[in-house]
């Protein structure tokens, strides 16, 4: 493996030019779909080539231990419950602009990285911070869903905010919050306000930089008030479609709408009608583009203990011996992805032609934790959660477990949301599950139990399907399933369907 950057201190170096096999190539040709439609959006965008403290613990914190700050903390968790649900939407920014101007404009307070995309982004925000930490600087990062508690969403220096602090932020917008509520059509919703107390506490602390994931969409979130100096769309897939449209392209026109004037805009490599949307608005926006498989990528990876072993093709060459803790190729693809995002950050690519300090790249990725994404939470038999809650999802995390584990039986766990592509999950994972066990997490929005497994019966055939409507019973039962081939026979469960399932199975199996 070459040693030499394949862009030198002066940008002189272009890929290919010494004769030797162009490795980065090779994996553009082996894993880019290209349109040649999409030569014409590109001749008109320009695209970035290089001419010029790490988070601690799985970041799922406890209840608080105090009586009455866990009171508090309820107080606060039960009116936030009491507004809109984030599932419940008002395309508008109207109330997010009310609620920031009255507040004196916090989220103008720092620079930004914007996160949109289908499957991805958190894991690629966790990563994102975790480097930005590693070269000092004071992060803030906001992401949702929550696997176990609210405070998970507000971040500060890598670490989930304080409950007292989270109690102490809500309380001190909230005046502001009911004057907006007033003179509103519509009060602000749960997301809302909490996109307002991650904007204020990351104002307050202060942070040198922001790493913002949008909650749905893109153009109409509530983040979107936000101008990111940096935009990364993760892949697109098909999800939210009632809300979002109905194919990646009609998605795709959504999520562009963080992409702002002269951002730099962060591509994971995407379905090709999404891919043009995405650059055609930014063309239309002059933003730079760095697009995965040609101006940054993965170009090597192989399985690791405990994760997997990268060489990454950043924006100012190339990073070798990367070990990231965590399973699956696509958190290979997030951690390109990340790499660009904070290589676009500190100005590489457009302004100079170096790598990051690699030492300090190969920390920060070491440090990362994503709990919830293929995360072990038990051995003997092995117990693994993952996230997986729509088809693209669901692929990538079968392929995943796969890969890493090689179980000789796998037992899963599924519990989904109503308003899911429930089959498209449920097939996607039915060439690896021997039996499953269909449950259901304890919101409203889980889907019935009885529903859930008439489809499981139409994927998987009802020899197959085991039905528990609670989840402490169905995780006794998948266990019991795998401890039937014995102590080392190398059977495993994996526990999938909704952030809610796996959050609510991870308190249950002793974590948090």
């Amino acid at each position: 493996m070459s040693e030499r950057p394949l862009n030198d201190e002066n940008g002189e170096n272009e890929p290919g030019e010494n004769g030797e096999t162009d490795r980065f190539a090779e994996i553009v040709e082996a894993e880019t779909d290209r349109d040649p439609d999409l030569a014409v959006i590109e001749a008109g965008s320009r695209t970035l080539r290089a001419q010029s403290g790490p988070p601690q613990g799985d970041g799922v914190p406890a209840r608080p231990q105090d009586p009455e700050v866990d009171r508090a903390l309820r107080e606060v968790e039960s009116e936030l419950a009491g507004r809109w649900g984030e599932t419940k939407l008002d395309p508008s920014l109207v109330r997010m602009e009310a609620l920031m101007d009255i507040l004196g404009q916090p989220q103008r307070a720092y620079p930004a990285i914007h996160i949109t995309g289908t499957n991805g982004k958190t894991s690629t925000a966790r990563m994102i911070e975790a480097l930005l930490a590693a070269f000092d600087l004071r992060t803030g990062r906001y992401t949702s869903p929550h696997v176990q508690s609210v405070t998970e969403r507000i971040s500060l220096d890598g670490a989930p905010i304080a409950a007292e602090r989270f109690i102490e932020t809500y309380r001190d917008i909230e005046p502001y919050v009911r004057m907006v509520d007033e003179r509103e059509e519509y009060r602000l919703s749960f997301f809302e306000v909490l996109t307002g107390m991650a904007f204020a506490a990351f104002a307050d602390a202060p942070v040198d930089v922001a790493v913002v994931e949008v909650g749905m969409g893109g153009t109409w979130d509530a983040t979107n008030v936000v101008d990111g100096t940096v935009a990364v769309v993760t892949p697109i897939a098909l999800d939210h479609t009632d809300r979002l449209g109905s194919t990646p392209g009609a998605i795709a026109a959504e999520k562009a709408g963080i992409i702002k004037p002269d951002a730099t805009v962060v591509l994971a490599q995407q379905p090709v009608d999404a891919a043009q949307v995405l650059l055609k608005h930014s063309v239309e926006v002059d933003a730079t583009v760095a697009r995965e498989g040609m101006e940054f990528g993965v170009t090597a990876r192989e399985v690791a203990v405990g994760g997997q072993l990268l060489t990454l093709r950043g924006l100012g060459g190339e990073y070798e011996e990367v070990f990231l803790p965590l399973y699956g190729a696509h958190q290979a693809h997030n951690a390109a992805v990340a790499l660009a995002a904070v290589e676009a950050f500190f100005g590489i690519g457009s302004q100079h032609a170096r790598i990051l300090d690699i030492d300090t790249v190969r920390r920060a990725f070491a440090s990362v934790t994503s709990p919830g994404r293929l995360e072990v939470v038990r051995r003997s038999p092995t117990v693994v959660l993952d996230a997986a809650h729509n088809p693209a999802g669901a692929r990538a995390a079968a392929e995943g477990v796969t890969e890493a584990f090689g179980f000789s039986r796998l037992v899963g766990v599924v519990g989904t949301s109503a308003d899911k592509d429930v089959r498209g999950l449920l097939e996607a994972f039915e060439p690896i599950f021997a039996e499953i066990v269909v449950t259901r997490n304890s919101t409203p929005r889980a889907m019935d139990v009885d529903e859930l497994a008439a489809l499981a019966v139409e994927v998987f055939g009802s020899e197959r399907v085991q039905v528990e409507p609670r989840l402490d019973d169905a995780l006794e039962a998948a266990i019991t399933l795998a401890e039937e081939e014995g102590e080392y026979a190398g059977a495993g469960v994996l526990v999938t369907g909704s952030v809610i399932t796996v959050g609510e199975a991870r308190l249950l199996l002793g974590r948090g």
